[in-house]
């Protein structure tokens, strides 16, 4: 039963990263007429605004009376605050350096499941996460990487998204991913709706749809996220992780019309491969 807990963790791991690269291919074309605090602040609100209508009176007991409120507050500014170092290192890093760097977050995840969260970290479990990380790589190309600030802004966010996983895996283990949720979004709109005052623009029709449905899919994502997290290991969701830079060559064709090169489609399988090998190594523990 342990391990169709952690069966079901990965399928909505990879239905959670397949929602967050529509998202981020949505906020790609958004971000070229609006500031991106104020993409982030729209989202939020409408992602708080759910939670609210979903778990009304209840879900604002549960937030008055949780112990975790530090750590829940922590995991949402440390989520935009490496938000903020990707996006400020996203305007000087070429793509390849930026996904390189930025994806050792997932072995950060998994180097502390063992001293914080106290999981057992499989051979099967370490290979699929090193192998993803090589299929990143092949994909990406990195070729003459240079010691730079921006460099070190990733690496920041990495380090952060990493530990913010862990956090996640804690807080799920009691509190509801609902109120995850609504903790982690009320930062963001705090935040962003502050920063947002000082470059607002206003969206046309178009774009507030488009605004709309940001905070739908990322909303939906989150959850299933922090419900997959709530099923399986830290290892094992951060490997799955990878599975967005597949869905980001999908959506890059069709909607961008960008052609992968040949090192694209061998990392994309190098990638699949380590799913593969996840999926099938936890099967084998279950038999």
């Amino acid at each position: 039963m342990n391990n169709d807990r952690v069966m079901a963790g990965i399928g909505l791991g990879v239905l959670a990263y397949a929602l967050f690269s529509v998202h981020d291919a949505t906020n790609k074309y958004l971000v070229a007429t609006l500031p991106v605090w104020q993409i982030l602040f729209f989202r939020s609100v409408t992602i708080v605004v759910v939670c609210l209508a979903v778990g009304r009176r209840k879900l604002l007991i549960r937030l008055v009376e949780t112990p975790l409120k530090v750590p829940l507050a922590a995991r949402g500014l440390l989520t935009l605050v490496a938000w903020l170092c990707y996006y400020t290192a996203a305007r000087y890093l070429p793509l390849a350096q930026l996904l390189t760097l930025y994806f050792s977050a997932p072995i950060l995840t998994t180097l502390l499941a063992k001293p914080l969260l106290g999981e057992h970290v499989s051979p099967v479990r370490w290979a699929s996460v090193l192998l993803g990380f090589v299929g990143v790589v092949i994909a990406v190309d990195p070729v003459g990487m240079q010691a730079s600030w921006p460099m070190l802004l990733v690496l920041v966010a990495a380090a952060m998204w990493g530990y913010a996983i862990i956090l996640m895996r804690q807080i799920a283990r009691k509190e509801p991913s609902i109120l995850q949720m609504l903790v982690q979004n009320l930062t963001f709109l705090v935040l962003t709706g502050a920063l947002s005052m000082f470059t607002w623009v206003s969206p046309n029709p178009f774009e507030l749809l488009l605004l709309f449905a940001i905070g739908v899919i990322g909303g939906i994502g989150q959850y299933f996220l922090f419900e997959g997290s709530r099923l399986a290991p830290a290892a094992v969701m951060s490997a799955m992780e990878y599975t967005s830079l597949l869905w980001a060559f999908v959506l890059g064709y069709m909607i961008f019309g960008d052609i992968p090169t040949l090192p694209v489609w061998i990392g994309a399988a190098t990638i699949l491969a380590s799913g593969v090998l996840l999926v099938a190594g936890e099967r084998t523990r279950r038999t």
